[in-house]
């Protein structure tokens, strides 16, 4: 570099003295100045301000000449449609001016954009190697959008990375950079950012982003700051928290298409920008501008990928997306159940119309599809109305491809099955096959620990719920709760449950806490009254819902064991106070079990202020389970 800048300063000092070699010192010091100026304007302002003599030679002799009015030979170059066409110019007679061999070689590229084989060609042909020669001896005269193009276009054209021309190009976009437009840099970022991190050109990247990041305040186009976010925004932390604050700036004047854009590339990097994604819910909201199915779709995976709840949204999403459920395909209709599945929002009409589009499409929906929409309707705990046609397709659809799953995709959808009540022994049998579920067992990693807490569920759903069942089962060593179980953090619901609860029993004996069941749910609490509601010392009876025996007793005639669930939000359907399916198979295993179900929703909590009111609380749940139990 320089070398460059001394190459430079010796031909202005050159030319200048051939013009006037009686001009001052001062006046060389402003013709150089003049020279300086960025190569897309004149020397027509330095030349004014020199001595008269000086000043008339200049204007007559400039050292930058403006862009030429269009030639014969641009046209040429835009109308061609094959590179012998480009290629032949060289010979032809033209006056080629110095930008003439860049926009030739901003042209091969494009026609030759699909087609690898003629690339490798081309690179061997004695007139492409004049050409990147004829573009390297000009460099320097190359017009600024001309070079930002002109590099893109050599690495589409799959010059090697040790190519002099294509270091050359480089180094002189690394000489303007300062001095490029913001558009050009957003360009070169955005259409080249993965070749130079392909081929090794990790300083221009670094020093690219750099300048993007310092001058994010130059951005007045939406559609170039959008550009930017999906193309380079992952490159680059701090680039993408400015580009992040822009978009707050400019979002009002987004359209549909754009929002999605933002949207999406905040989701294919996980970045739950809350301010931004507050701003994009209320434009959605508030503006009328209408929503295609692709723009929809899209919204629905990228607010469940981030997790960001907005009712009003999610209204407008599937008020939307009803109208065109016909039209969707099989995949779209997956994507999307698990999509609103992700946000916990069961919209009733547009399930049952998700339900019923697989039932229409019986014959050519694939298993993915269907084992997809089975785990989202399990999750948010949906039966369709058509339940009996619905699922007897699932069974008959899985058959003998459940086998041929992987063997965690296998647990999850006869867990499904197991959360909608409609699991059949043979599923049972597949999983709960020691064959099948020693390679679950001793496991450390947590999705293989997930897994085998589902399938502690599925054999729960064996023993409880399906009396008739005759086994496999899990082996009673596997059924011990591991220390995990009961790592997790308190919060302020449990602690508060837990005082409060304390207080109420009187004896650390008359009741448990955190207790691991062999079914695998954690119970709140647990506590034993007699046949006059009378607390009994919990630990000295016998505990058949345990893994490890506890106690000796047998349990008083008329004795119920009461067990408290504590319900926190996230347990909940969004805007619902319908329990999530997982829950839902809780409370029916432990119903199975014998235990009566003290339920401690976050919703009734939140009313209690004082401590006497939450034991009243708790005194008054406790009776009213023991009366139901004695009503039937």
């Amino acid at each position: 570099m320089a070398v460059r800048l001394v190459k430079r300063c010796t031909c202005l000092l050159r030319e200048a003295t051939r013009l006037a070699p009686a001009v001052s010192p001062v006046g060389q010091l402003r013709l150089a100045r003049g020279a300086q100026k960025p190569l897309t304007s004149s020397a027509t302002s330095s030349s004014s301000r020199l001595p008269g003599p000086l000043s008339e030679l200049v204007e007559k002799e400039q050292v930058f000449t403006p862009y030429p009015e269009r030639q014969e030979v641009d046209q040429l170059i835009e109308k061609a449609t094959r590179p012998e066409e480009l290629l032949e110019l060289l010979g032809g007679g033209h006056c080629l001016h110095e930008n003439h061999a860049a926009l030739t070689l901003i042209q091969l590229s494009r026609l030759l954009s699909e087609k690898p084989k003629d690339k490798a060609l081309l690179i061997q042909d004695a007139r492409f190697r004049q050409l990147l020669h004829l573009v390297n001896s000009q460099i320097t005269a190359v017009w600024h959008g001309t070079l930002v193009k002109l590099l893109r276009s050599l690495y589409a054209l799959g010059l090697p990375p040790t190519s002099k021309e294509l270091r050359s190009v480089e180094q002189e976009v690394r000489w303007r950079m300062r001095r490029l437009k913001y558009k050009h840099l957003a360009f070169l970022a955005e259409s080249s950012a993965n070749y130079m991190q392909e081929q090794d050109s990790q300083e221009l990247l670094a020093e690219l982003l750099v300048q993007l990041e310092r001058r994010w305040a130059e951005i007045d186009d939406s559609r170039v700051l959008v550009a930017m976010m999906m193309k380079t925004g992952h490159l680059s932390e701090s680039l993408m928290t400015r580009l992040e604050d822009k978009c707050l700036e400019l979002v009002e004047h987004f359209g549909p298409e754009e929002l999605r854009k933002v949207l999406v590339t905040l989701a294919a990097q996980n970045r739950r920008s809350v301010p931004l994604l507050r701003a994009i819910s209320y434009h959605l909201v508030q503006k009328p501008f209408p929503l295609t199915k692709g723009i929809l779709l899209d919204l629905a995976y990228a607010y469940g990928k981030l997790g960001f709840h907005q009712t009003q949204v999610f209204q407008r999403l599937a008020a939307d997306l009803l109208p065109h459920t016909p039209s969707l395909t099989s995949s779209e209709v997956a994507r999307c159940t698990k999509s609103f599945a992700f946000l916990k929002w069961l919209n009733l009409p547009l399930f049952e119309a998700f339900a019923q589009h697989v039932l229409d499409r019986a014959q050519s929906i694939t298993l993915p599809h269907l084992y997809n929409m089975l785990l989202a309707f399990a999750r948010v705990n949906f039966r369709p109305e058509r339940e009996d046609p619905f699922f007897s397709l699932v069974h008959e659809k899985l058959g003998s491809e459940l086998a041929g799953l992987e063997p965690a995709l296998q647990v999850d959808v006869v867990w499904a099955l197991c959360v909608l009540q409609q699991v059949l022994e043979a599923e049972l049998q597949a999983v709960l096959h020691p064959e099948f579920h020693t390679q679950f067992l001793g496991v450390e990693s947590r999705k293989d620990q997930s897994t085998f807490q589902k399938l502690l569920h599925i054999n729960a759903t064996a023993q409880l719920e399906h009396p008739e069942y005759t086994g496999p089962l899990l082996p009673a060593s596997a059924l011990v709760p591991r220390p995990s179980a009961l790592d997790r953090k308190a919060t302020p619901l449990q602690k508060e449950l837990q005082e409060t609860l304390k207080g109420l029993l009187g004896s650390a004996d008359k009741g448990s806490f955190m207790v691991a069941t062999q079914y695998g749910w954690v119970l709140d609490a647990e506590v034993l009254l007699d046949t006059d509601s009378q607390l009994l010392p919990l630990r000295a009876f016998v505990a058949p819902h345990l893994a490890l025996p506890s106690g000796s007793q047998p349990l008083p005639p008329g004795a119920k064991r009461l067990a408290f669930l504590r319900w926190e939000f996230p347990n909940f359907n969004s805007r619902s106070k319908d329990l999530l399916g997982r829950f839902v198979l809780a409370r029916r295993h432990l119903l199975a079990a014998g235990f009566l179900l003290v339920d401690v929703p976050y919703y009734e909590w939140l009313e209690l202020k004082s401590e006497w009111q939450k034991s009243a609380y708790l005194k008054d749940k406790m009776r009213k389970a023991v009366a139901e139990e004695l009503a039937k």
